[in-house]
């Protein structure tokens, strides 16, 4: 995605258009190419509150398994903050780099604990890493 137009996708959602943020995102020339490899280091910090394995569940964070294309705020057995319940979207890796950036300026009112991550190459390689752990198996039932 070009600067401009996560700078249009940030700024729309501040203003508090979290669907004109999607479009704008959906807009972009895509995200920089990541690595799974490099992004299962980077997560490490992240492990302090989530898991993105099926078999794991939640911690202080929810779990990310199934992550992408999950309406937000809907896992079964999180208490999730009234921001996360109230919002309306379903995750996309568009969605989740510009939450990674900024999660308090992407939703205001939620409780991540993260200030998030200013690097755009370390995003993407967290939701390369997340797209490869946290996806079921073709022939597994989402």
């Amino acid at each position: 995605m070009s600067g401009i137009i996560r700078i249009a996708a940030l700024t729309t959602l501040l203003s508090g258009g979290l669907a004109g943020a999607a479009m704008a995102a959906s807009t972009g020339e895509g995200m920089l190419e990541g690595s799974a490899e490099r992004g299962r280091l980077i997560f490490a910090k992240c492990r302090t509150c989530h898991y993105p394995e099926k078999e794991v569940g939640h911690n202080n964070g929810p779990s990310l398994w199934n992550l992408f294309n999950l309406r937000v705020g809907s896992q079964p057995g999180f208490e999730y903050s009234a921001a996360l319940r109230e919002a309306d979207f379903v995750w996309t890796p568009e969605l989740l780099d510009l939450w990674l950036q900024d999660p308090r300026g992407f939703l205001p009112g939620n409780e991540m604990m993260s200030a998030g991550e200013p690097d755009a190459q370390r995003r993407a390689d967290l939701i390369e890493y997340l797209k490869q752990v946290s996806a079921p198996a073709e022939d597994e039932e989402k």
